[in-house]
C-alpha cells in the first residue's frame, strides 16, 4: 500500500526494540514461536506500525533488536508475511546480541557491544508496540530545527555530539474506549515536569508542533512518584536549585512516555560510560531522568561522565567541594532534600556533601517588596535595575554543612548540557492517535479503533486517507454464508476467512484463515490467525490467540417458531409448545459463551463452556500445547478483561 514518505535521511538511523511482551504473556509465553513484535494489531503484525513510522520519516537504516531465541521467527516473518514484505525501502536488519535476555532493560540493551557497534550517528529509538497516526516527520522536523547541530553528517564532529534530544509523550485520557477512563483499559502514566522554551520571533505555521515542545527538567514513572508521596506523607519535596533556575515549572501526571527518542550520537557514549554502567537500566526512567536533571544541577554532569562525553574535562577538584546531593531526582530522607527514583538511587550523598536547604519563602507566589538600600546592606553591592547582572557573576545561595557553619563553595561544571526536549501532545480527540500497545486490553481497543477507519480501496480520488487504514474492510477472498451479517463499518475480515450461515459479527476483527460456524455471535472480539469457532458460539469482548479452537454444538441449532403449526386451542398444541420451549432451553445450555476472556494460542475450549473474565491457556514444560481439557468456571462478577485480572485456568 503506498504511503507518503520523505526523502531518505542518511544521517539518521533507527533502532526498534522488540521486547518479550511480559504483559501480553497469554499470547507470548513462548517467544521463540510467538514474539511480541509479531502479534497482530488489526490484522497486521505489531512491528509493521513502527516500521511504517520510520519510512514516513525517511529513515531507511533500521535495526530490529530482539533476543536470540526469537530471531528465527522474526526473520521468517520479514521474508514471508505480506504486510512486511510490501513495505517500501531496504529491508531492516535483525540484530540479536548474545548478551540480550528477555528481562534486559532498555538502557542495558544499548550498552551491549553489538548495539554500540551499529550506532554510528544520530539515531531514533522506537518500541515495537508503537501505533501512531502522527506523522513522525513533524516531530523530527522540530528536533532538527531546535538542534541544528544534529543535522551534521559527520559522526565525529563536536557539533554533532553536542545536539540535544527529544522525547514524545501522549495523553492517556480524552479518547472514548481507548483511554484510561475505560474500565478495561488502564494505561501506565509518567510524572513529567517541564519548562517552556523560547518561541521564535515569527509565529510557527499552522499544523506545527512547536507550541507543544517543552524542555524536560524531571521525569519518572507515576508509580515511583506515588511511592515518594507515601514516604513523605503526601508531600513532594523539590530542590531549591530547580526553582532558582526555572520559575515556571509545569507538572503532569496523565501523560505517558511513548518511548520514542531522537538522540544525538553522543548519547550512546553517555549510556555506556563507566560511571553509569550500574545505574542505568531503563532509558525512560534512568537515562532521561539523569539527563533532565543535569541541565539544572551542574554538579551532576561530572558524576554522570558528561564532562568527558561532551568533550570537557572532569577535574578532581570539581568534585571535592561539591555541596549538592547526588540523588537522581528526589531524596527519600525527608529532610528537605529531593526524592529518589527506584533505580537511579545509586547516586547517594558522598561523604562531606550536604543536601541544599529549600527556601520555603521562595516557594510562595506572594512577593514582598524590599527597599533597595536594605538589599544593599544585606547582600552587598547591587547594580541598577536597568543593568542586568551578567550570567557569569551569578552566585549560588550558600548552604551550611551539618558539622560546621562555614559556607561551602559550589563549583559549576563548565560543560554545556544540551537540553532534553519533549513533544507533549494535548489531550484532544481530534489530534492523531498515539498509543503503546503493551497490554491485552490495549491490543483489543486499538485493533477495534483501526477497524473503524475507512478502507483505502473505497477512498475517492484526491481524498487523503489515514496512513494506518487497511485496503479492504472485508477481504475479497472471504466467504460469507447466507443470512450472515458482518458490520463493515466497525469490523475487519481478513483473507481466506469462512463464515457460516446466520452468523452475526459486530465490531470485531477476524484474522486470516479463520473458520466461523453457523449461528455464531461475535461482538467486540479479536480473532488472530487460524482460529476455529464452532456452531452456536457466543463471544463478547474476547481475544482469541492464533489457531485456537472454540468448540460449539455438534450441529447448528435450527430456528424454532413457537407460533408455527396448525391453529387450535387443544391440549396437544400446548404440549407441543412446551416441548419446543424445552428444546430451545437445552440448546441455550449447550452453547459456548465467553465474555471478556483471553484464549491462548492453540488452546481448545470445550463445547458448552461458560466463562467470564478468565484467561484460558494450557502449556506443558516445553512450551507446547497440553491437550487436556481446561476446567470450566466463571470469574467474579464485574471483572473486566485486564492483564492479570480474572481467574486463570492452566491445564
Amino acid at each position: 500500500m503506498p504511503h507518503a514518505t520523505h526523502p531518505p535521511l542518511p544521517s539518521l538511523q533507527a533502532l526498534i526494540l522488540c521486547g518479550p511482551g511480559l504483559s501480553l504473556n497469554t499470547f507470548t509465553s513462548n517467544p521463540a514461536q510467538s514474539p511480541k513484535c509479531l502479534l497482530p494489531i488489526a490484522n497486521r503484525p505489531m512491528l509493521w506500525y513502527p516500521l511504517i513510522s520510520c519510512h514516513r520519516m525517511g529513515i531507511t537504516s533500521i535495526h530490529l533488536i530482539i533476543p536470540p531465541d526469537a530471531k528465527e521467527a522474526l526473520e521468517t516473518a520479514l521474508a514471508t508475511h505480506p504486510a512486511l514484505t510490501s513495505l517500501p525501502g531496504p529491508k531492516p536488519e535483525v540484530l540479536a546480541p548474545e548478551g540480550l535476555e528477555q528481562t534486559s532493560g532498555t538502557a542495558e540493551l544499548l550498552r551491549l557491544p553489538e548495539v554500540q557497534g551499529v550506532v554510528t550517528r544520530d539515531f531514533v529509538v522506537l518500541p515495537c508496540d508503537l501505533v501512531s497516526e502522527l506523522d513522525g516527520s513533524k516531530v523530527l522536523q522540530q528536533w532538527l530545527t531546535l538542534n541544528p547541530s544534529s543535522t551534521s553528517n559527520s559522526s565525529n564532529s563536536k557539533q554533532s555530539k553536542r545536539g540535544g534530544g527529544m522525547a514524545l509523550y501522549y495523553p492517556t485520557h480524552g479518547r472514548e474506549g481507548i483511554s484510561s477512563e475505560s474500565k478495561k483499559v488502564v494505561d501506565e502514566t509518567d510524572f513529567l515536569a517541564t519548562v517552556p522554551i523560547s518561541l521564535p520571533a515569527v509565529p510557527p505555521p499552522a499544523g506545527s508542533l512547536r507550541n507543544n515542545v517543552e524542555e524536560v527538567v524531571l521525569t519518572m514513572p507515576t508509580d515511583t512518584l506515588n511511592d515518594t508521596l507515601e514516604e513523605n506523607n503526601g508531600s513532594l519535596p523539590i530542590r531549591q536549585r530547580l526553582l532558582n533556575k526555572h520559575s515556571n515549572v509545569k507538572m503532569r501526571t496523565r501523560h505517558r512516555d511513548a518511548h520514542v527518542y531522537f538522540f544525538p550520537h553522543w548519547v550512546k557514549d553517555f549510556i555506556a560510560h563507566p560511571n553509569n554502567s550500574e545505574k542505568f537500566e531503563s532509558l525512560s526512567e534512568d537515562v532521561l531522568g539523569a539527563w533532565a536533571q543535569a541541565g539544572w544541577r551542574p554538579s551532576l554532569a561530572s558524576k554522570l561522565g558528561l564532562d568527558e562525553v561532551l568533550g570537557g574535562k572532569r577535574g578532581a577538584e570539581e568534585n571535592g567541594g561539591e555541596a549538592v546531593g547526588t540523588h537522581a531526582a528526589f531524596d527519600d530522607t525527608g529532610d528537605g532534600g529531593s526524592m529518589t527514583p527506584a533505580r537511579f538511587s545509586e547516586l547517594e550523598l558522598q561523604e562531606g556533601e550536604e543536601e541544599e536547604e529549600v527556601d520555603v519563602m521562595a516557594l510562595s507566589s506572594t512577593k514582598v517588596s524590599v527597599p533597595l538600600h536594605v538589599k544593599q546592606e544585606r547582600e552587598g553591592k547591587w547594580f541598577a535595575s536597568r543593568v542586568q547582572v551578567p550570567a557569569t557573576t551569578e552566585t549560588e545561595p550558600q548552604t551550611k554543612t551539618k558539622s560546621a557553619s562555614k559556607p561551602v563553595s559550589k563549583p559549576k561544571s563548565h560543560v554545556h548540557i544540551p537540553p532534553l526536549l519533549a513533544y507533549i501532545q494535548p489531550p484532544l480527540p481530534s489530534l492523531p492517535l498515539i498509543r503503546r500497545v503493551d497490554t491485552a486490553p490495549q491490543l483489543a481497543s486499538i485493533s477495534l479503533y483501526l477497524a473503524k477507519l475507512p478502507a483505502t480501496s473505497s477512498a475517492e480520488p484526491g481524498v487523503v486517507y489515514n496512513a494506518l487504514a487497511l485496503e479492504y474492510k472485508v477481504h475479497p477472498t472471504a466467504t460469507i454464508g447466507p443470512q450472515s451479517r458482518v458490520s463493515e463499518g466497525d469490523s475487519l475480515v481478513a483473507e481466506n476467512v469462512t463464515i457460516g450461515s446466520r452468523t452475526n459479527i459486530k465490531e470485531s476483527v477476524i484474522g486470516a484463515n479463520c473458520e466461523i460456524g453457523g449461528m455464531v455471535k461475535l461482538t467486540r472480539c479479536v480473532l488472530m490467525e487460524g482460529v476455529v469457532v464452532g456452531d452456536g458460539v457466543t463471544m463478547t469482548g474476547c481475544i482469541i490467540g492464533k489457531r485456537a479452537r472454540i468448540e460449539g454444538m455438534a450441529s447448528a441449532p435450527t430456528s424454532v417458531d413457537g407460533g408455527s403449526g396448525k391453529a387450535g386451542d387443544g391440549v396437544g398444541d400446548g404440549a407441543k409448545g412446551k416441548g419446543k420451549g424445552k428444546k430451545r432451553a437445552e440448546d441455550e445450555e449447550e452453547r459456548t459463551k465467553l465474555t471478556d476472556c483471553e484464549v491462548a494460542p492453540f488452546f481448545v475450549v470445550e463445547a458448552g463452556t461458560e466463562s467470564k473474565g478468565e484467561t484460558l491457556k494450557g502449556f506443558d514444560e516445553e512450551g507446547s500445547l497440553d491437550e487436556e481439557d481446561g476446567e470450566d468456571g466463571e470469574g467474579e462478577e464485574g471483572e473486566g478483561l485486564d492483564d492479570g485480572d480474572g481467574e486463570e485456568i492452566d491445564v
